[in-house]
């Protein structure tokens, strides 16, 4: 059974074999990191890993029985109990109920760690299975998305307020 885990330095290899694996798949929809994402891949890495630890943001990973990720799923720029979500499964589990189950795991885990009580995400109009992961974990539109964020193309913003769960 695929357990979410928090990113750590040992995940590095299997995130970039997941990364370089999905690469085209992921540019359908969203903007492609470029080579130099590649190239730059564990500098970028530890760039994370200290934002994580200096609690600006937490970054999670979809691991499977094997070891291997089938996706990421972060809390970025983490400050007055809100915070981004972004998230990304591997092509051969997207459809599959993966990442909408993931995004309600993580929902629970931003409330009860992490002290959250709202999570906002973007996501671009063309981007049909992200809306539908959103809106089936408890998100909804609140407004339009600068394209700027979404590599150029027009999105809408969407939100799920948390609650503490007893």
């Amino acid at each position: 059974m695929p357990e979410l885990k928090r990113l750590h330095a040992g995940h590095a290899p299997a995130v970039l074999a997941f990364e370089l694996a999905n690469r085209t798949y992921f540019a359908a929809a969203v903007s492609d990191r470029g080579d130099d994402y590649f190239d730059q891949f564990t500098d970028r890495y530890n760039a994370l890993l200290a934002e994580q630890e200096a609690g600006i943001c937490a970054f999670h990973v979809l691991v499977a029985e094997d070891g291997s990720v089938l996706g990421r799923f972060n809390l970025v720029d983490i400050e007055d109990h809100t915070a981004e979500l972004g998230y990304r499964v591997a092509q051969h589990v997207a459809g599959r109920g993966v990442a909408t189950a993931t995004v309600r795991e993580l929902c629970r885990l931003a409330a009860a760690r992490h002290g959250l009580r709202t999570l906002r995400a973007a996501t671009a109009h063309v981007n049909v299975a992200s809306q539908k992961v959103l809106t089936k974990a408890g998100f909804v539109p609140v407004g339009p998305a600068d394209p700027a964020d979404l590599g150029g193309k027009p999105g809408t913003w969407y939100q799920r307020d948390l609650v503490l769960q007893p």
